[in-house]
């Protein structure tokens, strides 16, 4: 029979394995920052995803990222997570930091780099050793590695955010806060007695649908990550749903 010793270090593996995992990065990759917004800030409040004021807040809480093209990749990189860490600077810790894609970076120094980072004040900051915050924000411009990881909320559920702009016959949803890949490739609504439809991606990470009649709630989704996993989030939106509320499903990705 193992040992309780080895049974604890198999399992203490297996945690580190899920952990470290990255579908599309291998390892560390080299790329290049800049930061945006205010100093100790979130960068901007809105962005190319559609997070808006929620970038400030938990589970956000201002680490986040615009990214050049190949992060950003459309609007198909909203909500991936990365760890990055500079280098080449004595202000550099070292240390990775976690950051979530809310924006996109299109321009400038955003083209120079395979992968560019704009990250927000904070996060920028955060990767400096003690104290060093602003003088490590004073450079601007820094080579970081990077790595894609797997996003953890720490439990909280997968958000559907209606905007302002729905109605009884046309819904567009906000769907953050989801675990694993973080990102979205397809998204489809079932209505209350109907069938599974595909949604057309709006901008960012904000998905249509056009009923073209009164949509019958509640209605339910079944989102594709973007490594192909699908999960269900039944009665997502519930009866008597209203433009600009926040729905908080019960499900999340593994």
């Amino acid at each position: 029979m193992a040992s309780s010793s080895f049974v604890a270090f198999v399992t203490l593996a297996s945690s580190c394995l899920l952990i470290l995992h990255s579908r599309s990065v291998s390892g560390w990759s080299d790329g290049g920052a800049t930061w945006y917004g205010p100093r100790h800030g979130a960068g901007s409040d809105g962005g190319a995803c559609g997070y808006h004021g929620d970038v400030e807040q938990p589970p956000f809480s201002a680490m986040i990222t615009a990214g050049g093209s190949s992060i950003f990749n459309g609007g198909k990189g909203c909500g991936a997570c990365y760890q990055v860490r500079c280098i080449g600077n004595p202000a550099c810790s070292g240390s990775p930091v976690t950051v979530v894609v809310t924006d996109q970076c299109p321009g400038g120094p955003c083209q120079v780099k395979a992968a560019h980072f704009d990250l927000s004040g904070k996060a920028f900051g955060a990767m400096a050793k003690p104290g060093q915050d602003d003088n490590l924000r004073n450079v601007g411009k820094l080579r970081i590695q990077y790595n894609r990881v797997p996003c953890n909320w720490h439990g909280l559920d997968i958000a559907f955010k209606v905007d302002a702009g729905s109605n009884p016959n046309y819904l567009a949803v906000l769907i953050e806060d989801e675990a694993g890949d973080g990102d979205l490739s397809a998204v489809e609504l079932q209505q209350r007695g109907g069938s599974w439809a595909p949604m057309q991606e709006s901008w960012g990470a904000v998905w249509k649908y056009n009923a073209g009649s009164t949509l019958q709630a509640p209605i339910s989704f079944r989102l594709t990550s973007g490594s192909g996993k699908k999960l269900v989030a039944r009665n997502g939106i519930p009866s008597g749903w209203q433009a600009g509320k926040t729905y908080r499903s019960i499900v999340n990705f593994q």
